[in-house]
């Protein structure tokens, strides 16, 4: 089956999660991405699983979702021989991507300056922890720190200001900041059927830290005065609330349309007299009075399990959601309908889909990810050179 991207060459020089799995995007629609990873241990985001503290399992969880579907060339970019075999890979090459910082790239020379000239077409996308200017320019990020503490969000999540601030989990952050450079990448190549040349395109994870903040850092730029941040329990609207149910679940109420949903909930909840409680009568009232209010809730939904409260409220046109829990995923038939989960090539196995779809264009299916410089005599004989040429490659240590 042919992808939208079928022929599409991406060279994936970056390691752990946005910029891998910007590629990794690119590959669910059929291009072809040579994972370039040092002799030996590989990118070192193969090993996360085994730091304390992340679920043991037989499969490499991590590297099945960033890695699937593509090649793994191991290649020693610090030796002049290795930068040879980039520069001729980048001049057949459709798109680069690295996450080096800028003093790397210029040390390794696979900075755009360097690799640019080498391929008119080249769509040459970096990305940093915090941008390519300024004096932290070099300063080696994370999202838990430059997009999930740097843009406010670890201190905006707070119930209050005397709870501690709230920890990131693994990639949170990185994997929206690929579908942002994965935009930029398919920016360029729009912009590249149309005047033939290449780009060089960039995103980080603190700019995109502020995109997901930015509905309240625009106010604080308009110089917005803040409420108060309060715990749920007092919380200033009992109808945009979570609620903790019988088995020990959560439930989330959105109704932001609240003259025409407050009477619909009462019903659903078995609650109907509340619309006549002179207390809650308006929306100001229930505003006013909202502490009572979450009380009443808090006491009627401890009396069902979640299941039967999202029996009792579906279809009635209110907006309402379950606060998901692990373990619920796998069976997810929602999820399962709509492709979120998909199994792997020739497995059971399912992972975790893109997130965006084209119609009639269906995605390749997921391919296992490559071991360590599984594919690069594959890959140099592709790129022209001959036995003799990669057994001198070998033996140098340039190529795993």
């Amino acid at each position: 089956m042919n992808g939208i991207f079928d022929g599409l060459k991406v060279l994936d020089c970056a390691s752990f999660i946005a910029a891998p799995a910007a590629a990794t995007v690119l590959s669910d629609f059929g291009a072809d991405v040579i994972k370039i990873e040092p002799p030996g241990a590989g990118d070192p985001y193969r090993n996360l699983p085994k730091l304390p503290g992340f679920p043991k399992s037989p499969h490499n969880y991590a590297w099945l979702m960033e890695s699937r579907n593509k090649k793994s060339l191991a290649l020693d970019l610090a030796k002049p021989e290795g930068k040879a075999v980039l520069r001729r890979l980048v001049a057949d090459a459709d798109v680069f991507i690295t996450n080096f910082p800028p003093a790397v790239r210029a040390r390794l020379g696979v900075s755009y300056a360097d690799l640019g000239p080498l391929n008119a077409r080249l769509i040459y996308a970096c990305f940093t922890g915090y941008g390519d200017r300024g004096e932290e320019a070099n300063k080696p990020g994370f999202d838990s720190n430059a997009y999930w503490a740097r843009s406010g969000l670890m201190d905006l999540v707070r119930a209050d200001g005397d709870t501690t601030p709230a920890r990131s989990i693994a990639g949170m952050g990185d994997h929206p900041c690929a579908m942002a450079l994965y935009g930029a990448i398919v920016t360029a190549l729009y912009q590249r059927e149309r005047t033939g040349r290449g780009a060089h395109v960039k995103s980080n994870l603190m700019a995109n830290g502020m995109w997901a903040s930015s509905v309240l850092a625009q106010a604080k730029l308009c110089g917005a005065t803040f409420e108060e941040r309060r715990p749920r329990e007092r919380a200033l609207n009992a109808l945009v609330n979570h609620y903790r149910c019988r088995d020990g679940r959560w439930i989330i109420l959105s109704l932001l349309n609240e003259d025409k949903q407050w009477p619909t909930l009462a019903k659903c909840l078995g609650r109907a007299d509340l619309t006549r409680d002179p207390r809650f009568s308006t929306t100001a009232e229930r505003h006013a009075r909202s502490v009572e209010l979450i009380a009443i809730f808090d006491a009627i939904f401890a009396t069902r399990d979640l299941a039967q409260w999202r029996q009792d409220l579906d279809g009635n046109g209110l907006v309402f959601g379950v606060v998901g829990i692990l373990d619920d995923i796998p069976t997810d038939q929602q999820m399962l309908d709509n492709d979120v989960l998909v199994p792997f090539e020739n497995d059971t196995l399912l992972t975790v889909n893109s997130p965006i779809w084209i119609e009639g264009r269906p995605k390749v299916q997921p391919r296992h990810p490559p071991a360590i410089g599984q594919h690069s005599d594959e890959i140099l004989r592709d790129a022209g050179f001959d036995d003799a040429a990669i057994a001198q490659l070998r033996a140098a240590g340039t190529v795993g």
